[in-house]
């Protein structure tokens, strides 16, 4: 009778052992199961993610590649004017000088003007002819 009452008992804690491993084994894989569910959830959430930031890149870089045509043509420049040579500009400097000068030392303020202006204007314009030649 003793070993039916320890066969009974070693059975029955058997029993309750297998049950409770059960629970546990099934715990254990609801806990699994709950830590996949929430890396599945992180991994979506990340693919979006990633997906807004190549969309914003590729936003970004069409408006980058935007060019903007306008057809307008360049306003035609002014032609560049010619520059005074060195001749004439010593020519009027000597003119202005030399009418100045001589409308002062002449009694005939006109006639010693028109004297100096030409006299002045001859020499200018020797003198600027000069420095051309130079400068070239």
């Amino acid at each position: 009778m003793k070993s039916i009452a320890m066969i009974l008992a070693v059975g029955v804690l058997t029993l309750n052992s297998c049950k409770n491993a059960d629970k546990q084994g099934q715990i254990a894989d609801d806990v699994r199961q709950a830590t996949i569910d929430s890396m599945n959830a992180v991994a979506e959430k990340q693919r979006v993610i990633d997906s807004m930031k190549i969309e914003n890149e590729k936003a970004l870089q069409q408006q980058k590649e935007k060019v903007v045509v306008v057809n307008q043509q360049a306003p035609a420049s002014a032609p560049q004017r010619k520059k005074w040579s060195g001749a004439a500009k010593g020519a009027v400097i000597g003119a202005g000088v030399g009418a100045i000068t001589g409308a002062v030392v002449s009694k005939k303020k006109g006639e010693g003007a028109i004297i100096g202006g030409l006299a002045g204007a001859g020499l200018g314009a020797g003198t600027g002819a000069i420095i051309d030649s130079k400068k070239k």
